[in-house]
C-alpha cells in the first residue's frame, strides 16, 4: 500500500474538510485553535470528554482528555478535544430531576455523533465516568463507526470505614427508622466520597466499564483502574495512540462490537454480579451497531454463567479492592479457559480477546473477592428475566439468592416514586408488602427513574428480606433486595402494571422466572375497560421529546429505532 493511499484511508473524513484551495476557510478557523501547517496532513482524532464539576465521577476527566489528546499527537495524529454532558444520578436520585438521567444517555450519543459528524474526525476517543456516559459514548461511537476507543474515568477510592454513596442512602433509611441519629448520618455523608471517581461498588458505572472492556472497546485493564492513579493517565495516552493503530488497520466498532462480543460482555457482567442497567444499556448499544440482542439472550447465557464476584452492593468488596488484585483480566482468562468467552473476537488492541489474555497471571492465592467457578456465589445468573401476566413483554430482576428466590405478598400501589417513598419513610410499608411503583417507565415518567432512594430506605429500615419492590422504572446498580424493574409494557402504555389494585397478591418467582398477579383474566379485562391513560407530565422540552420517540425498556429504551 502506498503512503499516499495509506494517508487517504486514515484521513477519509478530515481530508474533505481541510484539503485543497477550497478549504482555506476551514483551515483558517482551525489555525485559530492551534493547528499548524503540519497538522492538516494528520488524521484528526476527536477526544470526547465528559468532564464536569457536576459530579465526582467526572471531575478529573479534563486532565484525562488532555492525556488522550497527547497520546494521539505522539502517535502521529492531531487530537481535538470536545465536550459532551453528564448528569449525576447520585445527586438527582429521589427527585424530579432524575427523569433526565436516562435521557442524558441519548443526549451524549447524539452530541458525539453530531460533533464528530460535522467536524470530520477520522477516529475518536471517548472518556466516560458516571453511569450514562458509558453507554451514551458507545452508542455515539457505534453510530459513527469510525476507529474508536473508549476509556473509563476510573473508580473512586473507599470512604472512611469502607463507605460509599450507597452507605449514605442506606444511612438515611436507618435514620428514618430511628436506628441512627442525624450526627451519625452527617459523619457518613462527610466521609463517604473522598474524591474523584465513579461509585465504588459493582454498581452501574463499574458494571458498564467492565462490560465494555469485555466487549473489546477498551484497552485491557481500562475498567479496573482507580480514577486517581498514574495507571489511568497512562491508559488515556495509550488510548489516543491506539486510535492511530486502528486507523492503519481500518478497524472499526462494527468489526469489534459483534454478537459474540456482546455475549462476552453479558458473561462478564453476570460473573461480576453487575447492575440490572447492563441489560438496558447492552441492548441499546447492540441496537446502535445493528446487532440483534434480546432479553432472552441474558437468560440463555445466564443458565451457564455463575456469579463469582463478592462485590457490593450484595457482596462485601469494592472495585478499588478488585483493582489491587488485578482487575477483571484474570477473571476473563478464567472464563475463557472454561469456554465461557468467545476468544476470537477482535478488540481495540488489534488483537483477539484470547491474544490479549494469553499472558495474564491468575489472582493471588489468598484473595477472597473472586470465587472459583466450581464454588460460585450463585450457580446461575443473578439477572433474571421474568415474564407473566404482569410482564408479558418482560421484566428484569436482580436476585442474588441471599434474599431468597420467591416472594409473594400484597400489593401496595403507588403512582410515583415520591408517593412510595413517603409511605416507606412513615412506616406504612411493612413486612409482606410488594411495593408497586408505576408510571415511571420510559414514556410514563418520562425517563425511567432509578429507585435507589426507596430501595435504600427499605434496606435501611431492615426490611430487605421482607418487602419486595416492582416497577416499570429501573434501579441503580446500588440497589439490592427483592427488586424487579423494566416491567414491559409500562403502565403508561396500558400495561398490566396499570391495572394492579391495592391488596392484590403478587408473586415473584426467580426459579420459574415469572412475575404474576393473582387475578382472573375476566377481572383484568374489567379493569382495563375502566383504565384511562394519565396526562403526560411534560408537553414541551427534552422530556416531552423523549417520551414521544423512546422505545420500550425491553428494546433498550432507545430513541433511534429505524422506521
Amino acid at each position: 500500500m502506498s503512503e499516499e493511499h495509506n494517508q487517504d484511508q486514515r484521513r477519509r473524513y478530515s481530508g474533505p474538510v481541510v484539503d485543497g484551495p477550497g478549504k482555506a476557510a476551514s483551515r483558517a478557523m482551525l489555525r485559530a485553535v492551534g493547528f499548524t501547517d503540519a497538522d492538516f496532513s494528520k488524521p484528526q482524532v476527536g477526544i470526547a470528554s465528559t468532564w464536569s464539576q457536576v459530579t465526582p465521577c467526572n471531575s478529573h476527566i479534563d486532565k484525562l482528555a488532555e492525556d488522550a489528546s497527547q497520546g494521539a499527537d505522539e502517535a502521529g495524529g492531531k487530537g481535538v478535544i470536545f465536550n459532551t454532558i453528564t448528569i449525576s444520578d447520585g445527586i438527582a436520585n429521589g427527585t424530579e430531576g432524575m427523569k433526565y438521567s436516562l435521557v442524558s444517555r441519548e443526549v451524549i450519543a447524539d452530541s458525539i455523533e453530531t460533533v464528530a459528524g460535522c467536524e470530520g474526525f477520522d477516529g475518536l476517543v471517548a472518556i466516560g465516568g458516571c453511569d450514562k456516559n458509558m453507554p451514551g459514548c458507545l452508542i455515539g461511537l457505534a453510530r459513527l463507526n469510525r476507529p474508536s476507543v473508549f476509556v473509563y474515568g476510573g473508580t473512586i477510592l473507599p470512604g472512611e470505614n469502607h463507605t460509599d454513596i450507597v452507605s449514605v442512602f442506606e444511612a438515611m433509611g436507618a435514620h428514618s427508622r430511628g436506628d441512627i441519629d442525624r450526627i451519625e448520618v452527617k459523619q457518613i455523608e462527610e466521609t463517604a466520597i473522598p474524591g474523584p471517581g465513579s461509585c465504588g461498588g459493582m454498581y452501574t458505572a463499574n458494571t458498564m466499564a467492565s462490560a465494555i472492556e469485555a466487549l473489546g472497546m477498551s484497552l485491557p485493564n481500562s475498567s479496573a483502574q482507580n480514577a486517581v492513579s498514574q495507571n489511568k493517565h497512562d491508559d488515556c495516552r495509550a488510548a489516543g495512540a491506539a486510535v492511530l493503530d486502528l486507523l492503519e488497520r481500518d478497524l472499526k466498532p462494527s468489526d469489534i462490537m459483534t454478537r459474540d462480543a456482546f455475549e462476552n460482555a453479558i458473561t462478564v457482567t453476570i460473573a461480576l454480579g453487575g447492575s440490572t442497567n447492563a441489560v438496558l444499556h447492552l441492548i441499546a448499544m447492540a441496537s446502535a451497531i445493528g446487532v440483534e440482542l434480546t432479553l432472552d439472550d441474558f437468560t440463555r447465557i445466564g443458565r451457564r454463567v455463575p456469579v463469582v464476584a463478592d462485590l457490593r452492593p450484595s457482596g462485601h468488596y469494592m472495585m478499588s479492592e478488585l483493582v489491587e488484585i488485578g482487575g477483571i483480566q484474570p477473571l476473563m482468562k478464567t472464563l475463557l479457559d472454561a469456554d465461557l468467552l468467545h476468544g476470537d473476537c477482535l478488540t481495540v488492541t488489534g488483537k483477539t480477546l484470547a491474544e490479549n489474555l494469553a499472558d495474564v497471571a491468575p489472582y493471588p492465592d489468598d484473595q477472597q473477592i473472586i470465587q472459583p467457578l466450581d464454588r460460585p456465589i450463585k450457580a446461575q445468573s443473578h439477572l433474571r428475566i421474568l415474564y407473566g401476566n404482569l410482564a408479558p413483554g418482560g421484566a428484569v430482576a436482580k436476585i442474588t439468592g441471599k434474599e431468597g428466590t420467591r416472594f409473594s405478598g400484597r400489593a401496595r400501589v403507588f403512582g410515583s416514586e415520591e408517593e412510595a417513598q413517603a409511605r416507606i419513610d412513615d412506616g406504612s410499608v411493612v413486612a409482606g408488602d410488594v411495593v408497586v411503583i408505576r408510571y415511571e417507565g420510559p414514556k410514563g415518567g418520562p425517563g425511567m427513574r432509578e429507585m435507589l432512594t426507596p430501595t435504600s430506605a427499605i434496606m435501611g429500615r431492615g426490611l430487605g428480606n421482607e418487602v419486595a419492590l416492582i416497577t416499570d422504572g429501573r434501579f441503580s446498580g446500588g440497589s439490592h433486595g427483592f427488586v424487579v424493574g423494566h416491567i414491559t409494557p409500562e403502565a403508561f402504555e396500558g400495561g398490566p402494571l396499570a391495572l394492579v389494585a391495592e391488596g392484590d397478591e403478587i408473586t415473584i418467582d426467580a426459579e420459574a422466572d415469572t412475575l404474576t398477579v393473582n387475578i382472573s383474566s375476566d377481572e383484568f379485562e374489567l379493569r382495563r375497560a375502566a383504565w384511562r391513560r394519565p396526562a403526560p407530565h411534560y408537553m414541551r422540552g427534552v422530556l416531552a421529546k423523549y417520551a414521544r420517540v423512546v422505545s420500550s425498556a425491553s428494546e433498550g429504551a432507545v430513541t433511534d429505532l429505524p422506521n
